[in-house]
C-alpha cells in the first residue's frame, strides 16, 4: 500500500510506501527546534509514523494502481524517450523496509533493473541506453557531468537535484559494495554487448546429466548445483580483452553475415592466408570475402575473446586437440572418472564442464566429483596476500613436511565442502598423532632387525606371509586382521571418494600398532622368547609396515617412500618405488573374533587404568587380582587365555579372574537412548522411557540375550537401550580396597590391597624403570650390550638386596641381563652412566658399564700356566668388537682358537667356560 502526502511547508506532493511514512524528514520550526510528536488528534499519525504537523495524508493507494503512470524525470538528458520510458512498472525485488518503496531503474546498470525493464518493453524500440563509457565516465550526452568519473560526480548530482527543488532528504547508508581486488577501487555494473550460449534451451537435459554424476558431499549436487541448473540463464561467453582465445567469428560490416571458423583449415581456405598462430595479433587482420559478392566488402573477426571459463569447461577434449586428433583416446576415456575443485566452482568450472559436454555430447563431463570447501585464515576471514593473514606454506613444509600439511587438509572439513580455519597447530598435531608414532614403530622394527646381526645371528629376511598366518601368537593374527581391515576400509572409502574418513581410521590403526602390537610384543622383538619367535614377530611387523605404507602412499607420498626405500632392502621382490607398487587387494582373511577380543582387551586395560588413576596407584605398583565380569564365555576365555599375559603385564596384576554372572558383582540399570529413540517414538517417548527405566534385572538380562524387547508396540533393539552396570561392592570392604569401572557389557574390578610380595614386585619395577631411563640418558641404542650394577647406600642395605634377589627373574626378563652388586664390577670397566635414587625410602646408586669379555679365574692352567699369556689373551679379547667376537664363537659352535699372540702357543677358548662375553654372563654362571 502506498500513500500520497503533501508537504505543508511548500505544497509538494510525494508518493511513498505506507510503511516508510515515518522516514519523511521532520520539518524544523522557526525557533530551529524540531517538532515533537503531537498528542490527541494526532494519535493516528503516531500509528502510521507520519508527522501530521509537517505533512498531510491525502490518500492511500494500492501499488497496482500506480503501474503505468508517467512521471517527469529528474534530468531531461533522454527526454526524447518519454514515449516508452519514465513510467511506473512493478516487481517484487523492491522491498518496503528501506528507502521509499519506489526505486529508479537503470537497465544498463543492474541485473534486476535490466530484467524488469526488458519485460516491460522499456527499451524495445529505442534500444538500451548506456550513459557511462568504458572508463567509468559520463558520456557527452550527459552534458552537465560529461567526462566526470561517476563516483566523483555524486556530490554535484545531489546539488543539481537540490537546485531543481526535487531533493527531499539526503544521508549516508553503509552497505557491502564490490571493489576491484587488484586496485581497491569501487566497481560499477554496466551492460556490455556479449555473445551467448543458449543454456536455457538445454536446461532439462542438464538436469538429467547431473543425475548421472556422483558427488562428495552429495548435498552440493542435490541442492546447490541442482538449484543453479534449474535457474540457469543463457551464458555470456565473450569478454572485451586483448589476451585470451579469440572468438572464431567473422562478421560483415552490416552484421548480416557471420561465419564460424571451426578449424584452422577452414580459415586458411576462406582467407587464403597461412595461419601459424591463433592469438589476436595474428588473426585479427585476417579477412574473408563476403559470399554475397564484392560490394558487401569483407568479413572481419569480432573483437571479443572467450571467457576463460569457456576454455576451462572445454578441457576434457581441448587438451588432446579433439576432434582433430586422439579421437579414439577421447571416446574411450570420456566422461572422465574424477574431478575435484572448490565449492565456488558449482557456478564456475563444474557448471561449464556440464554445459559444454551436455550441449556437445549429451552426457556429463565427469562421473565422480569431490567438492572442496574454502581454507580460511585462523580468524575465519578470507586468506589474503595483501593482509598476509596466513602462515607461509613453504615455512610449514620446511618445518612439518609436505605430507603433514596434506594430511591435515585431507582430514579437515574442507574435503566435505565446508570451510576450514587453518591453524598451524593443526599441522603439528598431525605430526604428533600420526607420523611420530608411525615412525617409532618403523624405527623399533629397524633397531631389532639390526640387533640380530649385532648379536651374531643371521641377517633378517622377512618370512612369507603364508607362513606368518600360521603363527600361534594371537597378536600376530590380530594385527594381520587389523591390517586387512585397514586395506578393506581404504578400498571402500576411496571407491566412494570419501577422503575425510581415512585419516581418523589410520590414526586409530597406528595407535593400535604402536601401543598394542609393538608395546605388548617387546620381549618377542628383543629375542627374549627365542630366535624363531623373534623372527616371526619381526616379519609380521615388516609386512604390516610395508602394507600400511603402500595403502597410505596416495595420502603421504614422501613419508611412505622414505620408509619403503629402507624396508625394500631386505626383499628382492620389491618394486623400485612405493609408487610402482600395486594397491593391496583385499584377501578377505580377517578374524573378526580376534579383532573384537583385542578391542575388548583394550577396553579392559583402559578401565583398569582409570581405576588406578582414581586411587593414585601407579602402574609400577603390582596388584593382587583383577576380576572381569562379562556374560560371554568366549570373550572371557580370550581374556583369560591367549590374551591373559598381555592383560596382566599392562595392568600389572598377579591374577585375572573371569566371571560370567553379571549379577554377582553388579546391579543392572536400563536407560533409553534418547538421541536414537526421540525421533522414532515421537509422543510415545515419555511412556516408553518410563517403562525402560523400570526394567527388572531379569528383563535386562533377557533383553541382552535376545537383542530386543517391545513396549507399547515399539520394538527396541540393543542400540536403543543402554545397560548400565553399577558395581556392587562386597560387604565390609571399602572403596579404597576394591573398586570397579564399567563400559557397556563389561565390568572390571581391581583388588587394591597391598601385601609384601606386591611391594617387592613394585620396587623391582621402579628399579628397572630407573635403569631404562639411565640408558636413554647415556644415549644408548636398544641393542647396545651393557652390564648393570647397583649399590645400596641406605641404612637398611640388606632389604633392597633381598628384594632384587626375589625379583631376579622379572629383572632379567625386563632388561635382558641381571643386575649385580657394584663390588662385582671389573676395575677397568668403562662406566657409561651413574645415578642415585630413592624408592620407598631405600637409597641406592645405579651404574651401567659397557659389556666387556671376562676371563674365567681358572684360565691360567689352560693357557700354558703363564700369567703373561692370560694377560695377553685378555688384551686381545678386549681389542675385539663384541659383536664380531660373538659371531666368531657362534661360527665355531662356542669355541675359538687364538693363535695370533706372538711368543705364545695357540689356545682354544670355550664360551661359558674360559670366556664370558659380559660380566652379567659370568655372574649368572658363577651363581649356578
Amino acid at each position: 500500500m502506498y500513500a500520497k502526502v503533501r508537504d505543508k511547508s511548500n505544497g509538494k506532493v510525494y508518493v511513498i510506501a505506507e510503511s516508510r511514512l515515518g522516514q519523511l524528514p521532520v520539518k524544523a520550526k522557526a525557533s530551529g527546534k524540531k517538532q515533537a510528536p503531537s498528542k490527541g488528534s494526532n494519535a493516528e499519525a503516531a500509528q502510521d509514523g507520519l508527522d501530521k504537523e509537517s505533512y498531510e495524508l491525502l490518500v492511500k493507494i494500492p501499488g497496482p494502481y500506480l503501474v503505468g503512470l508517467k512521471y517527469t524525470p529528474l534530468f531531461d538528458f533522454f527526454i526524447e524517450l518519454q514515449e516508452t520510458a519514465f513510467r511506473v512498472i512493478a516487481d517484487n525485488y523492491v522491498t518496503d523496509d528501506s528507502g521509499t518503496g519506489v526505486v529508479h531503474c537503470a537497465p544498463a546498470f543492474g541485473e534486476d533493473d535490466h530484467r524488469v525493464c526488458l519485460a516491460a518493453g522499456i527499451f524495445e524500440t529505442a534500444g538500451l541506453v548506456v550513459a557511462v563509457d568504458d572508463d567509468g565516465c559520463f558520456i557527452e550526452k550527459i552534458s552537465d557531468f560529461k567526462g566526470r568519473y561517476v563516483k566523483e560526480a555524486d556530490k554535484d548530482i545531489i546539488s543539481a537535484v537540490k537546485d531543481k527543488g526535487r531533493l527531499v532528504s539526503k544521508g549516508s547508508i553503509e552497505h557491502s559494495y564490490p571493489f576491484c581486488w587488484r586496485s581497491g577501487t569501487p566497481l560499477i555494473y554496466r551492460a556490455v554487448p556479449s555473445w551467448f550460449v543458449k543454456v536455457e534451451k538445454i536446461k532439462d537435459q542438464l538436469l538429467e546429466c547431473n543425475k548421472e554424476t556422483y558427488w562428495v558431499p552429495d548435498y552440493v549436487k542435490e541442492k546447490r548445483f541442482h538449484n543453479w541448473l534449474e535457474g540457469a540463464r543463457d551464458w555470456a561467453i565473450s569478454r572485451s580483452r586483448f589476451w585470451g582465445t579469440p572468438l572464431p567469428l567473422w562478421m560483415s560490416q552490416d552484421r548480416k553475415e557471420i561465419v564460424v571458423m571451426d578449424s584452422i583449415e577452414k580459415l586458411e581456405k576462406l582467407s587464403g592466408v597461412k595461419v601459424t598462430d591463433l592469438h589476436r595479433h595474428y588473426v585479427d587482420d585476417i579477412t574473408i570475402p563476403s559470399k554475397r559478392g564484392p560490394k558487401f566488402g569483407t568479413l572481419k573477426r569480432v573483437d571479443d575473446v572467450f571467457d576463460c571459463w569457456f576454455e576451462s569447461g572445454s578441457m576434457p577434449y581441448a587438451y588432446i586437440h579433439y576432434p582433430f586428433e586422439n579421437r579414439e583416446l577421447f571416446e574411450k576415456n570420456f566422461p572422465g572418472n574424477f574431478v575435484a575443485e572448490g565449492l565456488d566452482q558449482t557456478r564456475g568450472w563444474f557448471y561449464t564442464l556440464m554445459v559444454l559436454s551436455t550441449a556437445l555430447f549429451g552426457k556429463p563431463a565427469f562421473k565422480n566429483l569431490i567438492c572442496n570447501g574454502l581454507v580460511l585464515a585462523e580468524d575465519g576471514k578470507k586468506m589474503s596476500k595483501s593482509k598476509k593473514n596466513y602462515p607461509s606454506p613453504k615455512d610449514l613444509i620446511d618445518e612439518f613436511g609436505a605430507d603433514s600439511l596434506r594430511l591435515y587438509l585431507v582430514n579437515s572439513p574442507v574435503v566435505r565442502a565446508e570451510s576450514l580455519r587453518f591453524k598451524r597447530t593443526g599441522v603439528f598435531a598431525v605430526v604428533k598423532d600420526v607420523f611420530l608414532p608411525w615412525y617409532n614403530a618403523y624405527r623399533f622394527f629397524v633397531q631389532n632387525a639390526k640387533r640380530l646381526e649385532v648379536e651374531g645371528l643371521a641377517s633378517f629376511s622377512p618370512m612369507e606371509q603364508a607362513v606368518l598366518l600360521k603363527s600361534s601368537n594371537v597378536l600376530d593374527h590380530w594385527i594381520n586382521s587389523a591390517t586387512e581391515s585397514l586395506v578393506s576400509f581404504v578400498h571402500q572409502e576411496m571407491d566412494a571418494y570419501r577422503l575425510y574418513t581415512v585419516v581418523p581410521y589410520l590414526v586409530k590403526y597406528i595407535d593400535y600398532l604402536t601401543n598394542i602390537y609393538v608395546r605388548l610384543n617387546r620381549k618377542r622383538f628383543k629375542g627374549r622368547t627365542g630366535e624363531e619367535d623373534c623372527r616371526i614377530s619381526l616379519s609380521t611387523l615388516y609386512h604390516v609396515l610395508v602394507t600400511t605404507c603402500v595403502v597410505m602412499a596416495p595420502f603421504t607420498p614422501f613419508f611412505t617412500e622414505v620408509l619403503y626405500q629402507n624396508l625394500r632392502k631386505v626383499s628382492s621382490k620389491s618394486e623400485e618405488s612405493i609408487h610402482f607398487c600395486k594397491f593391496p587387494s583385499t584377501t578377505g582373511e580377517r578374524d573378526e573374533r580376534v579383532e573384537q577380543s583385542v578391542n575388548r582387551m583394550v577396553t579392559i586395560i583402559d578401565l583398569a587404568r582409570n581405576i588406578r588413576e582414581r586411587h593414585n596407584k601407579a602402574l609400577k605398583t603390582p596388584l593382587k587380582e583383577m576380576v572381569v565380569v562379562h556374560p560371554d564365555n568366549d570373550f572371557l576365555e580370550d581374556i583369560t587365555g591367549k590374551l591373559k599375559e598381555y592383560v596382566m603385564e599392562e595392568i600389572n596384576v598377579k591374577t585375572v579372574t573371569p566371571c560370567n554372572d553379571p549379577l554377582m558383582y553388579a546391579s543392572l540399570r536400563a536407560e533409553p537412548n534418547f538421541s536414537v529413540l526421540g525421533k522414532r517414538l515421537g509422543k510415545d517417548m515419555g511412556k516408553v522411557s518410563n517403562v525402560v527405566k523400570k526394567m527388572t534385572q531379569e528383563q535386562i538380562l533377557d533383553f541382552e540375550k535376545s537383542g530386543e524387547i517391545s513396549f507399547f508396540g515399539h520394538c527396541l533393539k540393543l542400540d536403543d537401550i543402554k545397560v548400565v552396570r553399577q558395581f556392587k561392592r562386597p560387604e565390609n570392604v571399602s572403596e579404597k580396597e576394591i573398586d570397579a569401572a564399567g563400559d557397556g557389557d563389561v565390568l572390571v574390578i581391581l583388588d587394591l590391597r597391598a601385601d609384601q610380595s606386591l611391594f617387592e614386585a613394585g620396587v623391582a619395577r621402579e628399579v628397572v624403570n630407573r635403569i631404562q631411563k639411565l640408558r636413554k640418558t647415556a644415549q644408548l641404542e636398544p641393542a647396545d650390550p651393557v652390564d648393570v650394577y647397583y649399590e645400596s647406600v641406605g641404612s637398611d642395605k640388606n632389604t633392597l638386596e633381598e628384594i632384587l634377589k626375589s625379583q631376579d627373574q622379572y629383572i632379567r626378563d625386563a632388561l635382558g641381563s641381571p643386575i649385580m652388586p657394584k663390588e662385582m664390577a671389573p676395575t677397568d670397566d668403562v662406566i657409561l652412566g651413574e645415578e642415585s635414587h630413592n624408592v620407598h625410602d631405600m637409597s641406592f646408586v645405579i651404574c651401567i658399564a659397557r659389556s666387556t669379555p671376562i676371563l674365567a679365574p681358572d684360565l691360567l692352567s689352560h693357557a700354558s700356566g703363564k700369567s703373561n699369556h692370560v694377560e695377553a689373551l685378555r688384551v686381545y679379547l678386549l681389542s675385539r668388537s663384541l659383536s664380531r667376537l660373538k659371531n666368531q664363537f657362534q661360527a665355531g659352535k662356542g669355541m675359538i682358537t687364538v693363535d695370533c699372540i706372538e711368543g705364545y702357543p695357540p689356545v682354544s677358548l670355550l664360551l661359558g667356560k674360559h670366556v664370558f662375553l659380559s660380566a652379567g654372563d659370568f655372574y649368572l654362571a658363577s651363581r649356578s
